[in-house]
């Protein structure tokens, strides 16, 4: 009875089986069995998706509307050195210290429709308004007075175009695995997109460019295929995923630096769900991204030199309301682990099914 109640509308809630595959699993009791599974696939329980689309199948012939808001800050402190050292413990030169804080906005609108029991496409249109100040003294200069520069952009973000199938029915204690396929195209502005300064020094020599206006998307097309997987233990379920991101190169012009390659990204992430009742969910996941280097088909000294990855992590919490039988409202908070994952990031989800 324990499955019954909660761990069938947990995987009914995630997608994991259409109705018809809820049949399959054996029960001691068929009449018991039987009304626990009608009860199952009434219900809009879910277990908070820590990110878009993940786990989730749409029923055949049925449409999902999640509208959906998020706000991530960022802080960072960037510390310039000009100088040399006489002993290991004095410096004799100048010291710049800025900081920057980001504030980002974002509002999407996904639609995901079910074609059958195993297969579902959908597509996420973004509008992202960024803010950022940067608190800095003169670049390489003695003075002591602190000077903030503001900037901002907001428009359309880069559009997602995704298809999901589910390929086994996680029966005889498998997983269930769905497989992923994303294609994100350039409809925001990317950074080449928009206007640009170059920074000097006080000796009058480049040493970088600076974006009038914050960019609000890639700039480049990219395609995801990836893997995800499922597995329900009573009470909880278990998930996971792993994708790889390879995006396009494109030439932005000499100025830019020629053809230009950005770095391809691996993503995975785990975690784990519990229903506390038919109504209220959590969730609890890590998501990782191991960011490669930009490549340059020319060498411009106007590009800072950079790593050759670069690691954003975050550990993400979720709570899930059933409002309605077909409509649920999910929050989830995320919290940077690493230096270049936002500081924090509030997301709320209204999922209306159709």
């Amino acid at each position: 009875m324990r499955i019954a109640r909660i761990l069938l509308p947990l995987t009914t809630a995630l997608g994991l089986l259409p109705v018809t595959a809820l049949s399959q699993q054996p029960a001691p009791d068929t009449t018991v069995g039987s009304e626990a599974r009608e009860a199952a696939s009434n219900q809009a329980t879910e277990v908070a998706s820590i990110t878009y689309d993940r786990g989730i199948v749409t029923s055949p012939g049925r449409i999902t509307i999640e509208p959906s808001v998020s706000y991530a800050h960022s802080n960072s402190t960037v510390v310039a050195v000009e100088g040399y050292t006489v002993i290991p413990a004095l410096l004799v030169g100048l010291i710049n210290i800025s900081e920057v804080q980001r504030d980002i906005f974002t509002g999407a609108l996904a639609m995901k429709y079910g074609f059958t029991s195993r297969f579902e496409a959908g597509i996420r249109v973004p509008y992202l308004i960024i803010n950022e100040d940067l608190r800095e003294r003169e670049v390489f200069q003695g003075t002591p007075l602190d000077t903030i520069r503001e900037s901002s952009g907001d428009g359309l973000g880069d559009v997602e175009v995704s298809a999901r199938y589910q390929i086994n029915d996680g029966l005889d204690g498998w997983p269930y695995l769905i497989g992923s396929l994303r294609v994100k195209a350039p409809t925001g502005e990317g950074p080449y997109d928009v206007g640009q300064r170059i920074i000097y020094d006080s000796n009058n020599n480049p040493i970088g460019v600076e974006l009038r206006e914050r960019p609000t998307g890639s700039g480049f097309w990219s395609i995801e295929p990836g893997i995800s997987f499922i597995y329900p233990t009573d009470p909880a379920v278990l998930f996971g995923n792993l994708s790889y991101v390879w995006t396009m190169e494109e030439d932005e012009g000499e100025r830019n630096g020629g053809t230009i390659d950005p770095g391809d990204v691996i993503r995975f992430g785990f975690g784990m769900g519990f229903a506390f009742n038919e109504r209220t969910s959590f969730s609890l996941g890590y998501d990782h991204s191991i960011i490669g280097e930009t490549d340059y088909e020319l060498d411009n000294s106007l590009f800072d030199t950079r790593f050759e990855q670069v690691h954003v992590g975050s550990l993400t919490f979720g709570l899930s309301q059933r409002l309605t039988r077909d409509t649920s409202l999910s929050m989830a908070v995320s919290v940077g682990v690493t230096d270049n994952a936002p500081n924090a990031e509030i997301t709320l989800r209204l999922p209306i099914n159709l």
